[in-house]
């Protein structure tokens, strides 16, 4: 076990803490587990991950020791270059389970409501599917460029799928959605506690900045179908 958490500690540099207990939180619902469920199959307390142990009472990052990311592996079968994966946030968490079929939707129709749900997850009959392999984020979607607005990143015709689950960094190229209901495919060049700015894929297209609160989610893009 320490030779584990000792691999752990060097498998990842450059840490951040929220995209460590995002991986966490991200592994235990690729195995329908909660946090709190996830510590238990581990052999930990209950309460080893809750939001509550995630910060000190001064308000400083508590950090999962390696020994119970350790213990975290070894009862999910996950591998290291998995759970580095998830926290570098090279892609969603993959399994041993077969392929699976995702939502599909036409991006010019994912303003429009009744197709996602308030926490910004595919949600209603209208969606079509496709089927792409290595894809464990369980509220994965994909959709379909259509038009020239992101030329000549994405192209029309173009299918990205998206992962609400994946860890988002400046430079990212992301889905944003606003609470007026616009949905647009662009690239993060910054975002602070209060706005985000981005940045169009098309130069022929302006950038655009928004408040936090316009906005009802962003999603990361993990592939493209060119």
């Amino acid at each position: 076990m320490v030779h584990r958490a000792a691999r752990i500690s060097r498998g990842v540099t450059n840490l951040k803490h929220d995209d460590v207990w995002r991986a966490l939180d991200t592994l235990a619902a690729e195995y329908g587990l909660s946090a709190s469920g996830l510590a238990k199959r581990s052999g930990l307390d209950a309460t080893t991950f809750n939001p509550s142990k995630r910060r000190m009472p001064d308000g400083r990052n508590r950090w999962p020791s390696t020994e119970s990311l350790a213990k975290v592996l070894d009862a999910t079968g996950a591998s290291l270059e998995m759970w580095t994966a998830l926290v570098t946030g090279t892609r969603a968490v993959t399994s041993a389970r077969p392929p699976r079929r995702i939502p599909l939707l036409g991006l010019a129709q994912a303003g429009g409501e009744g197709y996602f749900d308030d926490a910004g997850f595919p949600v209603g009959g209208s969606w079509d599917e496709v089927g792409l392999p290595e894809i464990g984020d369980l509220h994965a979607y994909a959709l379909e460029i259509s038009g020239e607005s992101m030329e000549p990143v994405f192209r029309d015709g173009d299918m990205v799928v998206v992962s609400p689950a994946a860890p988002i960094r400046r430079g990212d190229r992301v889905v944003a959605r606003t609470h007026a209901g616009e949905v647009m495919a662009k690239q993060i060049t910054r975002r602070s506690a209060k706005r985000v700015e981005l940045k169009s894929l098309n130069p022929a297209h302006r950038d655009r900045s928004f408040d936090l609160t316009e906005v009802a989610w962003l999603h990361r893009i993990i592939w493209a179908s060119q």
